[in-house]
C-alpha cells in the first residue's frame, strides 16, 4: 500500500488547486484521508478505489504552491509547518508498514522470523511512546473511535509529543475512572471478558493486529524474544487511552489470551509437586523465569518455573495497566483461573491435590503485588461477607473448606494451609484481617457486661472453677505468677499495664517446665528486637486503614449477643489446646499465626489476644485463656514423666542441634514445651513493642465502661 501512495503523490507534483485559504483546504484533505481510516468498513478496497489519492494529490500540489509562493521570503509555509508539527509523513508512514507487516507475521508461535518480528514490534512500540494516541489508529482505528464518540471523547488526530500527553495513563494501577454516558467505559468493559469478535480471533482468520503479534511472540520459545514482546505489551498497556483500553477489553483477545495461557501452564505442570520443592522458586520473576540453576532439580521443576514466572507477569501487568484493563484482567484471571481451574484443585478429596493447589496458591499470594488482583484473590479466598460469623453459618464455601484444612487429619495438609494464611495475613489489604477476625471482634462482645474489676490476676482466670486447677494440682508445687491488683480506672497507667501483661507471660510457663537458661540461648530481649521490626513493618501496612488507638467503649443500650471468636480463631485455639500433642513442624506452624495476628495494631485485636486481665464474658476463652488450660493440663502430665527436667533439656538440646535426635519416651510433650515456652516470650515481647513506656497512647483514659 505504500508503494502506491508514493507513486500517486509523484504522478501529483504537477496540479495545483488554488486556494485563498491554503491552510485550511490542506488540514481539510488530511482529515479526509484520516476520516476513510476511521469510518471505512471495507479493509478490502484498494487504495487506489478510494479518495486518498486524490486528497493527496491535492496536499502535494498546495505543498509545491506555498513553496513557489515562500521562496522569496525563504520562510517556510504554514502548510508545511503543519505537516511536520503533526508528523504526518510519519503517521502514514506508520499505519501503511504496521498494518502490512503485522499481517504478514502473524501469531503463530516458532516462526523463523521471530527476532525480526519482536524487533519491528519494539520500533513501533517506541514510536507510539513518543506519540500515544497512534495506539488507537494501530489498533483498529475505526473501531477505537466509535467508542470515542460513544464516550464523548474527542477524536484528534496524533500531534506532536511535546504538546499532549495521555493524562489516564498511570503506573501505580489506580487512576481515576473515566466517566462515560453516565458510566464508565471501564464499567460496560467489565461487563464481558471475552472479545466481541471472539469468532475472528480465535478462527484462524487472517486477522492480526500489534496486540495479537506481541501475545503471539510472548509465548515464544526463544527467551530473549518473550521478554521483549513482554516488555512491549506491558508499555502498550500502560499508555492505552480510556478507548484504546476498551477496545482491548470488549474487541481484542487480550485479556482472555494472557489467562488462557496462564492455565495451560498450570496443566502442563505434574498433578503432584512437593511443597518444600515448590517453596524454592517462590522469588521466581517474570523477567527471570527459568528455575535457578544452583537448586536442585526435581520432576516439573522448568514448568512450575514458566507457570510461576506467567503469574507474575500478570500481576505486572495488571499493576501498570490503565485501570479498565487492569480490572478486566483481574476479573479474568479469577474467574477462568482461580474459579475454574485451581478451586477444584483445592476442594478435592485427593491430599495430594490440596497439597500441591494450596502450596502454589501461598507462592502466587506472596509475589502478587496489584491491589486489583490481591482484591480479586480475597474475594475468592475468603468471600464477601462482612456480618459477624456464628458457629452454627455456612461460610463461603472455599473459606469453609480451608479452615476445615488446618485442622485436617493430615498434619501436612494442616500445616501448609496455615501457611497460606500466614502468607494472607501479610499482604496490604484490610478485607483480610477484618473476614478472619475483627469482624467477630465488633462491639467486644467477648467483655463480661456489668462485672466488676478483679481484684488479682487469679480472680480474672477463675482457676479455681477450671477442671485442670484441682487440689492435687495445686499441691503439685504450681505457683501462678503473683500480680499486684489493678489501679482503678481513673489512675490507669500505660507503663504499669504493659509491665504486667509481659510478666503475665514470662511468668506464664512454671520454673520447672523452663530450659532456655541453662543454655545462654536468646532471650526475651531478642523477641524484643525481633517483634520491634516485625510490629513497625505491620503498623506502615495498616496506617492508611482509620484504626481507632482505643477500644470502643461499650455500649449499654446495645442488646447483648453472644460471642464467637470465628472459625479462624477457633480453630487456631483448638490447635493451641493441642500443642502438648502435637507434631514439632505443626506447633511452630500454628503460633507463627498467632504471632502475626497478635502484631496488628488494633485496640480489639491486643486486648482479646495479649489482655489478661479482660472480665471475659461466660463462655468465651481468649488465647491467654487456652494457654493457661494448657499449663494446666501441663503440670498434671509432668507428674507421669520419669526424670521429667533432664528429658525435656535433651530435647531442647537436640532441637537446637546441640544433641544427637535420639528418639525418647514422650517425646512429643517435650518438644510441645519447649515450644510453648518461647511462644509466650515471644507474645510478652510484641506487647512490649506494640505499647511501650512511652507511647503517648497508654496515657490515655479508658472509657468508664468495660475498659481494663
Amino acid at each position: 500500500m505504500l508503494s502506491r501512495l508514493g507513486a500517486l503523490l509523484q504522478e501529483a507534483v504537477g496540479a495545483r488547486e488554488p486556494s485563498i485559504d491554503l491552510l485550511q483546504a490542506f488540514v481539510e484533505h488530511w482529515k479526509g484521508i484520516t476520516h476513510y481510516y476511521i469510518e471505512s468498513t471495507d479493509e478490502s478496497t484498494p487504495a487506489k478505489k478510494t479518495d486518498i489519492p486524490w486528497r493527496l494529490k491535492q496536499m502535494l500540489d498546495i505543498l509545491v504552491y506555498e513553496e513557489q509562493q515562500q521562496a522569496a521570503a525563504g520562510e517556510a509555509g504554514p502548510c508545511l509547518e503543519y505537516l511536520l508539527q503533526h508528523k504526518i509523513l510519519e503517521t502514514l508512514c506508520t499505519l501503511g508498514k504496521a498494518e502490512k507487516l503485522l499481517r504478514l507475521g502473524g501469531t503463530a508461535s516458532g516462526s523463523v522470523t521471530e527476532k525480526e518480528e519482536v524487533q519491528f514490534t519494539t520500533v513501533l512500540c517506541s514510536k507510539i511512546q513518543q506519540d500515544p494516541e497512534l495506539l488507537a489508529y494501530i489498533l483498529e482505528g475505526k473501531k477505537i473511535v466509535g467508542r470515542k464518540k460513544a464516550c464523548g471523547e474527542p477524536t484528534a488526530l496524533p500531534k506532536d509529543t511535546t504538546s499532549h500527553g495521555d493524562k489516564d495513563c498511570s503506573h501505580d494501577g489506580a487512576p481515576a475512572r473515566p466517566q462515560l454516558d453516565g458510566e464508565s467505559c471501564g464499567a460496560q468493559a467489565l461487563n464481558s471478558h471475552m472479545p466481541a469478535e471472539t469468532e475472528e480471533l480465535d478462527g484462524g482468520t487472517t486477522e492480526s493486529n500489534l496486540i495479537t503479534s506481541l501475545l503471539g511472540l510472548c509465548q515464544s520459545k526463544k527467551s530473549r524474544v518473550a521478554l521483549k514482546a513482554q516488555e512491549n505489551l506491558l508499555l502498550l498497556v500502560s499508555m492505552a487511552s480510556p478507548a484504546a483500553a476498551t477496545y482491548l477489553v470488549q474487541s481484542s483477545a487480550c485479556c482472555p489470551a494472557i489467562v488462557r495461557h496462564l492455565c495451560q501452564l498450570y496443566r502442563s505442570m505434574p498433578v503432584f509437586l512437593d511443597p518444600a520443592d515448590i517453596a524454592t522458586l517462590e522469588g521466581i520473576s517474570w523477567r527471570l523465569p527459568s528455575a535457578p540453576s544452583d537448586e536442585a532439580s526435581f520432576p516439573g521443576k522448568e514448568a512450575l518455573a514458566a507457570f510461576l514466572g506467567w503469574f507474575d507477569y500478570c500481576d505486572h501487568l495488571i499493576t501498570e495497566a490503565h485501570t479498565v484493563v487492569a480490572d478486566a484482567l483481574a476479573k479474568a484471571v479469577a474467574e477462568n483461573f482461580f474459579v475454574e481451574t485451581l478451586q477444584p484443585q483445592l476442594l478435592h478429596v485427593s491430599e495430594q491435590s490440596i497439597l500441591t493447589s494450596t502450596a502454589l496458591l501461598t507462592a502466587m499470594l506472596r509475589q502478587l503485588r496489584s491491589p486489583a488482583l490481591l482484591r480479586e484473590a480475597v474475594a475468592f479466598l475468603l468471600g464477601t461477607d462482612r456480618q459477624p460469623e456464628a458457629p452454627g453459618d455456612n461460610p463461603h464455601t472455599l473459606y469453609a473448606h480451608l479452615i476445615g484444612h488446618c485442622d485436617h487429619l493430615s498434619d501436612e495438609i494442616s500445616i501448609t494451609t496455615l501457611r497460606l494464611f500466614e502468607e494472607l495475613l501479610q499482604k496490604p489489604h484490610e478485607g483480610i484481617i477484618h473476614s478472619l477476625v475483627l469482624r467477630n471482634l465488633e462491639g467486644r462482645p467477648y467483655v463480661a457486661w456489668g462485672s466488676p474489676e478483679p481484684e488479682s490476676y487469679e480472680d480474672t482466670l477463675d482457676l479455681e472453677e477450671d477442671p485442670y486447677f484441682t487440689d492435687s494440682f495445686l499441691d503439685s508445687g504450681f505457683q501462678t505468677p503473683a500480680k499486684p491488683r489493678l489501679a482503678p480506672a481513673t489512675s490507669y497507667d500505660g507503663k504499669t499495664a504493659v509491665t504486667e501483661i509481659v510478666n503475665s507471660f514470662l511468668c506464664l510457663v512454671p520454673e520447672e517446665a523452663k530450659t532456655s537458661a541453662f543454655l545462654e540461648e536468646t532471650g526475651y530481649d531478642t523477641y524484643v528486637h525481633d517483634a520491634y521490626g516485625l510490629f513497625q513493618e505491620c503498623s506502615s501496612r495498616v496506617a492508611s486503614w482509620g484504626w481507632p488507638l482505643t477500644p470502643t467503649p461499650l455500649d449499654p443500650h446495645e442488646p447483648e449477643r453472644p460471642f464467637f471468636e470465628g472459625h479462624f480463631l477457633r480453630v487456631l485455639f483448638d490447635r493451641m489446646s493441642r500443642i502438648l500433642d502435637q507434631p514439632y513442624s505443626l506447633n511452630l506452624q500454628v503460633t507463627s499465626v498467632l504471632s502475626r495476628l497478635a502484631l496488628f495494631p488494633h485496640p480489639h485485636i491486643h486486648e482479646y489476644l495479649l489482655d489478661p486481665y479482660i472480665s471475659l464474658a461466660p463462655g468465651c476463652r481468649s488465647l491467654f485463656s487456652v494457654l493457661v488450660r494448657v499449663i494446666g493440663d501441663l503440670m498434671q502430665r509432668i507428674q507421669r514423666v520419669p526424670q521429667f527436667p533432664g528429658k525435656l533439656l535433651l530435647v531442647r538440646k537436640q532441637l537446637t542441634g546441640q544433641a544427637p535426635g535420639e528418639q525418647l519416651d514422650h517425646q512429643t510433650l517435650l518438644q510441645g514445651v519447649v515450644v510453648l515456652e518461647e511462644f509466650c516470650k515471644e507474645l510478652a515481647a510484641i506487647a512490649f513493642v506494640k505499647f511501650p513506656p512511652h507511647d503517648p497512647r497508654q496515657n490515655v483514659s479508658p472509657a468508664p465502661e468495660g475498659q481494663v
